[in-house]
């Protein structure tokens, strides 16, 4: 994994992984779409019970893809490395894309379940501060012109997010909210019927595998950006 670190390695390692985790993200998205489609009715909550097919996977990849801009933050800010700076940089916006559509898919849910869009409870409020985390990332590395400026404070900013991670998992567990508990993973196994577990995790997979396609490629991306303009730096400097 350290090996890794070296961008010219993890260029040449992800190289043929990419293409596989795309393919893999859309073979896995058509089959828990179908799934999803196909399942029955819940006998209390009827066909909205589909949302949590694409609620819950949102949210969990919204946490996931913090975690993996805290922690390449961490690395950026104690051990300098850009590569490490890259993959936080590039988390940001898939990781606000997937919380955005969970706050969304949550206030379709809310709006039948609970007769309203939106409660200021702990679990919602969280995601919202999450969410919030990812859009004061992203505006803070483009607010500061100097690249090595603007990654520092937005490395520190990162570290800072990580608190709220563990909030948002266990809000629903430490105060009182209208939002149900875990359902999934808990003491005693899982709550759900088999028929609707396998479309689940189905789609709990494809969102992982697609936000490693997208995440990997856009670190590729990062790096390419970023050895492009050490070359028109140092050819200015030669002109």
């Amino acid at each position: 994994m350290f090996g890794l670190a070296n961008p010219q390695r993890f260029m040449s390692f992800t190289r043929p992984l990419v293409p596989v985790l795309w393919v893999v993200a859309v073979a896995l998205l058509l089959v828990g779409i179908w799934l999803s489609f196909t399942a029955p009715g819940d006998y209390q909550q009827g066909d909205t019970v589909r949302i949590m097919f694409v609620h819950v996977p949102a949210s969990s990849l919204g946490l996931m893809a913090y975690s993996a801009l805290g922690i390449s933050s961490f690395f950026a800010l104690v051990f300098r490395h850009p590569l490490a700076d890259a993959a936080a940089r590039a988390a940001a916006l898939p990781g606000a894309a997937f919380t955005l559509l969970a706050l969304v898919t949550g206030s379709l849910w809310g709006q039948p379940m609970w007769g309203t869009w939106w409660v200021w409870d702990a679990r919602l409020t969280s995601v919202l501060v999450l969410f919030l985390f990812y859009l004061g990332y992203m505006a803070l590395r483009s607010a500061i012109d100097d690249e090595a400026r603007a990654a520092r404070a937005a490395a520190i900013l990162g570290l800072v997010g990580l608190i709220n991670l563990p909030i948002v998992k266990f809000s629903v567990d430490w105060w009182n909210t209208l939002h149900q508990p875990a359902s999934l993973l808990r003491e005693g196994g899982t709550a759900l019927a088999p028929v609707f577990l396998a479309p689940l995790l189905t789609m709990m997979a494809a969102y992982g595998a697609l936000f490693l396609a997208v995440w990997l490629t856009s670190i590729r991306t990062e790096i390419v950006r970023r050895r492009v303009q050490s070359i028109r730096a140092r050819m200015a400097l030669e002109a």
